[in-house]
């Protein structure tokens, strides 16, 4: 006697890859995948999948966000994940936040470093955010790339000078960053989690 009923299955779908496997994926090799309703990244042609972010993460974004775009000048966009950034035809990434002048996006991305670029930091996320997309954004130029840590919290600035990252701020708590790049904000890490 079976204490259980075999459950009668449908077979799965079979799912053909969109690209050819063992190389670097492309941006156009991303473009092909079916939208599953998950977020992908494409760093150094390698596909990465984030998972669903925090409450926490989520209003560190919300909050920062605002507080961006009340100072932000007619001439710039201030957008939050998911969007596409192509850093090269093998880095695509979707940074929390990003700052860009309104020509340089396209209806699908923005096909050039931005000018500010924000991440959020998850535990999932922070070695990939601190390290990876940290020497992506450096290497593709763009001009300022904050990092928000919503447990501690911090904010930690790093801006272009002489062709690499110098870090040129980072507070903690109720402390305040002003900032000028890519515009004139003030930043206090607590008033992004409470």
């Amino acid at each position: 006697m079976t204490l259980v009923e075999p459950i009668e299955t449908q077979p799965e779908p079979e799912f053909t890859m969109p690209w050819a496997p063992f190389r670097p994926l492309t941006r156009a090799d991303l473009y092909r995948v079916p939208n599953d309703g998950h977020r992908y990244e494409l760093i150094d042609g390698v596909l990465v999948m984030t998972p669903a972010p925090s409450l926490r993460h989520q209003l560190a974004v919300g909050r920062l966000f605002h507080r961006l775009m009340q100072n932000c000048p007619n001439d710039l966009y201030v957008l939050s994940a998911p969007f596409d950034v192509a850093l090269s035809e093998d880095t695509l990434v979707q940074p929390d936040i990003l700052v860009a002048p309104r020509e340089d996006f396209t209806e699908r991305d923005l096909p050039t470093a931005p000018l500010l670029a924000v991440e959020v930091l998850s535990p999932s996320t922070r070695r990939i955010d601190t390290m990876l997309k940290f020497s992506r954004y450096e290497a593709a130029g763009c001009p300022s790339y904050w990092v928000v840590d919503p447990d501690t919290p911090t904010l930690i600035v790093w801006e272009m000078q002489d062709g690499a990252y110098a870090q040129v701020a980072k507070v903690s708590g109720d402390e305040i960053a002003r900032l000028t790049s890519p515009y004139d904000v003030e930043v206090v890490p607590a008033d992004l989690i409470v």
